[in-house]
């Protein structure tokens, strides 16, 4: 089976004076502008660091929602947030790790069981397989 899925992107002009939009196959993103000082100079607005971001959050949760179910455990919510840290090295700009947050509410799980999925999970994610760069984890399970 193979599932194929687009984004896109125009950009237009230079570096830091450019400016671009970004799309998505759906539509749910169309047009979306990003510049040079939304992305490295915290203007507000949207970036590709931030859509990476809640690629990784969206896709580690269906995965940990999949490996509890597998365990036999149905969550009632799932909430995780992925910071995406671009760093300036030597070479030039690198994603050199995404950090997950996960908090979730599951009946019936234990901390053990929940920790073991959440890291199942986070290896298993087809995001987390996409990045060559360190991904790290603090799940937490709420009452």
């Amino acid at each position: 089976m193979s599932i194929n899925k687009t984004g896109s992107a125009i950009w237009q002009g230079g570096l830091k004076d450019g400016k671009g939009q970004v799309s998505t196959q759906s539509g749910v993103l169309k047009d979306i502008p990003y510049t040079f000082a939304k992305r490295f100079e915290g203007e507000a607005g949207s970036n590709p660091e931030e859509l990476i971001g809640a690629a990784h959050a969206s896709c580690y949760s269906m995965a940990l929602s999949m490996v509890l179910g597998e365990a036999g455990l149905t969550p009632e919510r799932i909430g995780t947030q992925a910071t995406v840290s671009l760093e300036q090295d030597s070479e030039g700009f690198s994603i050199t790790k995404v950090h997950l947050e996960t908090r979730a509410s599951i009946p019936g799980a234990d901390e053990a069981a929940f920790q073991d999925a959440a890291n199942k999970a986070k290896a298993g994610c087809p995001v987390s397989k996409l990045f060559n760069a360190e991904i790290t984890l603090d799940a937490k399970l709420e009452a």
